[in-house]
C-alpha cells in the first residue's frame, strides 16, 4: 500500500481533522483516506450527472435499440433505385 506525508498544515485545520476522527472513531490517517474516497466518488457522481445535463440540453437522441439494429434499419430504408440515377458522385 502507498504512503502519503502531508506537511504544514495549520494547526486548526489538524484540529478539526482530529477532532471528525475521533467523532468517526478512525485515526487521523484512516480519516483522511476517507474524505480523499468520498471527495473522489463525488466528483465521479457529479462528472456522470453533469454529463447526463448536458446531453438533456443538447437535445440528443436516445433510442433503445442497438447500434446493430440501428444500422439495418437505416440500411433497409435506402433504395438502389435512387443510388443507381446518381453516378460519380463524392459520397456514391
Amino acid at each position: 500500500m502507498a504512503n502519503l506525508q502531508v506537511r504544514d498544515i495549520d494547526n486548526r485545520l489538524y484540529d478539526s481533522l482530529k477532532r471528525r476522527a475521533e467523532l468517526e472513531h478512525r485515526s487521523v490517517s484512516q480519516e483522511v483516506v476517507k474524505i480523499i474516497e468520498n471527495h473522489l466518488k463525488r466528483d465521479d457522481f457529479e462528472s456522470e450527472l453533469r454529463t447526463i445535463e448536458f446531453l438533456k440540453l443538447t437535445n440528443s437522441w436516445h433510442d433503445d435499440k442497438t447500434a446493430k439494429e440501428l444500422i439495418t434499419e437505416i440500411k433497409s430504408s435506402r433504395s438502389k433505385k435512387n443510388r443507381t440515377r446518381i453516378t460519380d458522385e463524392l459520397f456514391d
